[in-house]
């Protein structure tokens, strides 16, 4: 774990009303990064990933995994009281990022014109599953939703079979980095014009614009894509074929490329032959090329492969499972696992911060937060309640 925050962002102040995954992922790129995070949970049950699997000692890896780097309040925001506090915390805040159904925060009387009132500069990032305007602006979306609405699971698969979502949450995912982004971008123009703004995000959107050529596929030529497994939409070979032992993916994007290969193969024929020798041809005539490659992979342990053709500088890979990853010098080297050291569950590893920033450099410094863990000291420090203030305010249920 490194020690000091020198994050770039250490002078940001952000108040957090996020839970499950899109929202808390962007905060915590965020706090990785430097800035103070305060997340407000509802009293008594907290974000809904306090319930999610994995769990050690009733403590969840889902919530602690993405709430690092985080202050943890309780504040019952259906209460006058509660507002009222949310308000001020507005107030102090740079930067503010929910990821309630819309609406939500306009029924609280937490919206960002209600907020911008208090402090004309903040700028409000709304993440939701199909964005603040639009037909769809009402439904409700969880990843495997966003993921079908927004054109990746109808492309993921193989096409004799139903099609799949990706496995990870891809969509919240996006949306959260999308969101970072977009709130990166309005500090920029803040800094140079002083005004603040609203940033909204859709998961379905942040899917949308990550869908490579399908849909200039589709705009360009009226070719509506289907579902073509591991093989690559542009380019050939690009696909996972057998081994002896296992599968190896094989990409190659350019003709060059493919001269490698096929020296490496002991195949220099292959580039000549008037079906291969381009990539839109190698592409057209796949079908008839992926038999020649399987034929010599099927020759090879993984192992076997991936060492001929690293040599050879053609990209190959094996389909590393996550045992293999935790244990792999790569990660390791680039610390892509740390370790968090928290009250109840003790030290174990969690992913790292994956931007490598040669002068501020982003960190997990602190666990998540026990549930209300902060909230005197937030209460207290920024806000300058007294004892007895926060003790009156806990009886009336506000935390």
């Amino acid at each position: 774990m490194s020690e000091g925050n020198h994050g770039p962002l250490k002078e940001l102040r952000v108040l957090d009303f996020t839970r499950v995954y899109s929202g808390p992922y962007c905060t915590m790129l965020l706090g990785d990064l430097g800035a103070e995070i305060i997340k407000v949970e509802m009293p008594e049950t907290g974000d809904d990933t306090r319930r999610f699997l994995p769990f050690k000692n009733n403590e969840s890896g889902y919530y602690m995994y993405l709430n690092r780097n985080k202050k943890g309040i309780t504040l019952d925001l259906k209460s006058s009281k509660g507002k009222t506090i949310a308000m001020k915390l507005a107030k102090w805040a740079d930067i503010l990022v929910e990821n309630f159904s819309p609406g939500t925060m306009e029924g609280l009387g937490l919206s960002y014109d209600e907020i911008r009132k208090v402090n004309p500069k903040i700028i409000y990032a709304s993440i939701s599953g199909f964005g603040q305007t639009g037909p769809l602006r009402n439904k409700v979306a969880y990843d495997a939703v966003a993921q079908a609405m927004g054109g990746l699971t109808g492309v993921t698969g193989y096409p004799d079979k139903p099609p799949v979502k990706a496995g990870p949450s891809i969509a919240d995912a996006n949306a959260g980095i999308h969101a970072a982004f977009g709130i990166m971008a309005a500090l920029y123009h803040r800094e140079r014009t002083g005004q603040g703004q609203y940033v909204d995000v859709s998961m379905m959107d942040a899917i949308f614009s990550v869908l490579e050529n399908f849909v200039v596929q589709y705009t360009l030529n009226g070719v509506n894509p289907e579902r073509i497994g591991n093989e690559n939409l542009a380019s050939a070979p690009f696909d996972a074929f057998p081994t002896l032992d296992d599968y190896v993916v094989i990409a190659t994007a350019n003709d060059r490329l493919f001269q490698k290969l096929a020296q490496a193969m002991g195949r220099d024929d292959l580039p000549q032959d008037a079906r291969f020798n381009t990539n839109p041809l190698r592409k057209e005539n796949y079908s008839k090329l992926k038999p020649i490659i399987i034929e010599w992979t099927k020759k090879h342990t993984t192992a076997e492969v991936v060492d001929i053709l690293d040599q050879a500088k053609v990209p190959v890979a094996p389909i590393m499972s996550i045992q293999q990853l935790v244990e792999h010098p790569q990660i390791k080297a680039r610390e892509m696992l740390v370790e968090t050291d928290h009250p109840i569950v003790g030290k174990f590893l969690i992913p790292g911060f994956p931007i490598k920033l040669s002068a501020t450099p982003g960190s997990v410094r602190d666990p998540a937060p026990l549930l209300g863990e902060h909230t005197d000291e937030v209460l207290k420090t920024i806000l300058k309640l007294s004892n007895e203030e926060i003790a009156e305010l806990k009886k009336e249920g506000v935390f």
